[in-house]
């Protein structure tokens, strides 16, 4: 458990938010939550903590704010180095980097395109989102983890999406474990993990979400 003071600016639906909350369960240190109004009111705190992007989450350690979800599990890893969430070699961080940064920049929006993708737009954006889906499976091949044996770095920054999977699936009518069953057989093994399943919400919560929040942006 943990002395340090670490606070972190939250939002229950945020798959960013929930990867630093696994970070920090995997390393067995202690936090205070601080939920967020992102559509009421943005706290004093959070624009203070992060002034260029104004978003969730934000890890206050010791009053020093941290910005950028990735970035925070990267800096607890090395901050708390036991047990490790990054390979030991150069080479195998590297690599894990390139696949968290792939996930950033692909996984998310095709996920979300789905759902806010009108009529037969759909079609296409279903498409796209099944094509990420089956890049990830191969980078994870038959391992049991994307790191390999063990459950690291590259697993904390993916599993948080996969709870958004189920708005997609539902709005794009598939399944992800008909189409990608590795992937969602990791899920599955991912789920497992206390650091996980406490964390993460009911994909039917989040599809809840995805219907209030398409009604606010006039998605019909």
């Amino acid at each position: 458990m943990s002395n340090e003071d670490l606070l972190l600016l939250d939002f229950w639906v945020s798959p960013f938010c929930m990867r630093v909350k696994i970070a920090l369960a995997e390393k067995g240190l202690s936090y205070e939550s601080k939920e967020e109004d992102l559509f009421g009111g943005k706290s004093e705190l959070l624009l203070k903590s992060n002034p260029i992007y104004q978003k969730v989450p934000v890890l206050l350690h010791n009053g020093k704010p941290l910005n950028e979800s990735a970035i925070i599990v990267g800096y607890i890893d090395e901050k708390w180095p036991s047990p490790p969430l990054l390979p030991a070699c150069a080479y195998g961080r590297s690599q894990a980097r390139f696949w968290a940064d792939y996930i950033d920049k692909k996984l998310f929006d095709a996920a979300c395109t789905v759902w806010r993708s009108p009529g037969e737009a759909v079609e296409v954006a279903k498409k796209d989102f099944i094509e990420v889906l089956k890049v990830l499976e191969e980078a994870l091949g038959e391992n049991n983890f994307f790191g390999g044996e063990t459950f690291g770095f590259v697993d904390i920054v993916a599993i948080p999406m996969a709870f958004w999977f189920y708005a997609s699936e539902k709005f794009g009518n598939f399944t992800v474990e008909e189409e990608c069953p590795k992937l969602s057989a990791w899920i599955k093994r991912s789920m497992q993990r206390e650091s996980v399943a406490k964390v993460l919400p009911d994909p039917e919560k989040v599809y809840d979400f995805v219907i209030m929040f398409r009604k606010m942006q006039g998605i019909e």
